[in-house]
């Protein structure tokens, strides 16, 4: 009894530490894949704001392209 008993708490204590690391690393798996998640998503939309932002580059090309030609037939005009 006099043996089994501290045998017993020096493994309990290290099944506590075990069991405890365990859950730390289960806990730092779970939040690296969150941040895994995360920085997908935020590469998905800067995909999608580079998009479009080409589209409104594209756009504003058009609409300069136009004005200059509005204001050449103004001058021509005058």
């Amino acid at each position: 009894m006099t043996i089994c008993l501290p045998l017993g708490t020096v493994l309990i204590i290290f099944g506590m530490k075990y069991f405890s690391a365990m859950q730390q690393a289960k806990a730092r798996f779970n939040q690296d894949e969150a941040y895994r998640q995360i920085a997908t998503r935020m590469a998905e939309a800067q995909a999608e704001t580079a998009a479009a932002l080409s589209a409104i580059n594209g756009t504003l090309t058009d609409i300069n392209t136009r004005l200059a030609a509005v204001e050449k037939i103004l001058k021509d005009v005058e």
